[in-house]
């Protein structure tokens, strides 16, 4: 089979937790088209979706789960917990905590050393997948670029 775009979207720009799930879990499925699909995904109702998906290995999508949980903390440190408030991270923080996966486990410790020193948070690391390509825990001595 080719990968092709994932038909399962009522409205892909407001997906629900059942469409990211099946598209999720689909291996051929691709991204809907337009540009900045990533950044309208990093929302509090789907934030616990993408954290199970990140932590699940055979997840086709894991990856992309990841980055959007980057998007999702990156975010929140970024506009003082504006946009998702400091309950919300600290609650998904916890439920990373349970899944003991190494890649979901590096994302909540990179995300506890941003909180603690926002100014390591650079746009390419957090919101264009840096830090997903390639993984590393962020030291508190690191400044952004």
């Amino acid at each position: 089979m080719t990968e092709a775009s994932f038909a399962g979207f009522a409205h892909p720009a407001l997906p629900t937790v059942d469409e990211i799930r099946d598209w999720a879990l689909d291996p051929y499925s691709t991204a809907p088209e337009g540009r900045q699909w990533d950044l309208t995904l990093a929302t509090d109702e789907l934030a616990g979706t993408w954290l199970e998906l990140a932590a699940e290995p055979t997840c086709p999508k894991r990856s992309f789960a990841l980055h959007v949980l980057y998007i999702y903390s990156g975010d929140a440190v970024r506009t003082r917990f504006r946009v998702h408030t400091r309950k919300r991270v600290d609650k998904l923080l916890d439920k990373a905590q349970e899944t003991r996966d190494q890649y979901v486990g590096l994302w909540a410790e990179n995300t506890k050393a941003l909180i603690r020193q926002p100014d390591l948070f650079d746009y390419d690391e957090w919101c264009n997948g840096g830090l997903v390509r390639r993984p590393r825990r962020l030291a508190a001595s690191q400044r952004r670029r």
